[in-house]
């Protein structure tokens, strides 16, 4: 896919201090390809009664949400989720921002009226992230790497920010382990993002994500 905007030619692993590391990239690929397949098969009966819960909260669309986002150095791609708010609540983002409750370009509200009723839970315990395993089946996602923002946040960016969009996106990442994560600035989200592209190991990848099962069986994800 190509860029959706000029991403600087001149912001590289090399000028945040990091370089490529052809050796865990393959590590990381293949893991991701045998966990997230895997887990599909395992989760597939209960995707099914998720998604039928889902719809019968909230008939009046798909059980599954689908929301393009943008990835390693500026491509986009389609997101996978369980839906967790209601129909047309992209629509209803302008006359929120007065409520964002999160600075910086990023999007977060406290009891958004968007959300459904099933939907608290499953944001609270981040099953509705679950979907995107399929994501990192098909490449566009990892298992651990920075969150994929939407456009809307990206055009907003700093050349700081942008670093973060230097790697793959991840499914879960240190900001995503944190207690109550939603109240993080979003410069310190970025400063987590930066230092794991800059440590990111196979060790550091397997710690995140046991870290993100202990938030999703407490129910952090708010």
């Amino acid at each position: 896919m190509n860029s959706v905007f000029q991403y600087p030619s001149d912001l590289t692993l090399t000028s945040i201090g990091s370089k490529e590391k052809p050796f865990y990239s393959f590590v990381k690929r293949a893991f991701d390809i045998i966990v997230s397949l895997v887990a599909l098969i395992i989760l597939f009966i209960p995707f099914l009664i998720i998604a039928l819960i889902i719809f019968i909260d909230d008939p009046k669309g798909s059980p599954f949400y689908v929301s393009e986002r943008v990835g390693k150095r500026g491509k986009t791609f389609k997101m996978y989720k369980f839906r967790s708010m209601v129909i047309g609540a992209e629509d209803m983002l302008d006359s929120l921002m007065k409520d964002n409750d999160k600075d910086g370009p990023a999007f977060k509200m406290h009891d958004d009226p968007r959300v459904t009723k099933i939907g608290h839970f499953l944001r609270e315990t981040s099953i509705d992230e679950l979907p995107q395993l399929l994501n990192v089946f098909l490449g566009s996602m990892s298992l651990v790497g920075p969150r994929p923002p939407i456009m809307k946040e990206v055009v907003q960016y700093s050349r700081e920010d942008l670093k973060r969009l230097l790697v793959k996106p991840g499914l879960t990442c240190i900001w995503q382990t944190r207690k109550k994560r939603d109240d993080v600035p979003f410069k310190e989200w970025v400063t987590m993002d930066v230092e794991y592209i800059q440590k990111r190991s196979v060790l550091m990848d397997l710690k995140l994500i046991f870290k993100t099962f202990s938030v999703m069986l407490t129910k952090q994800g708010t």
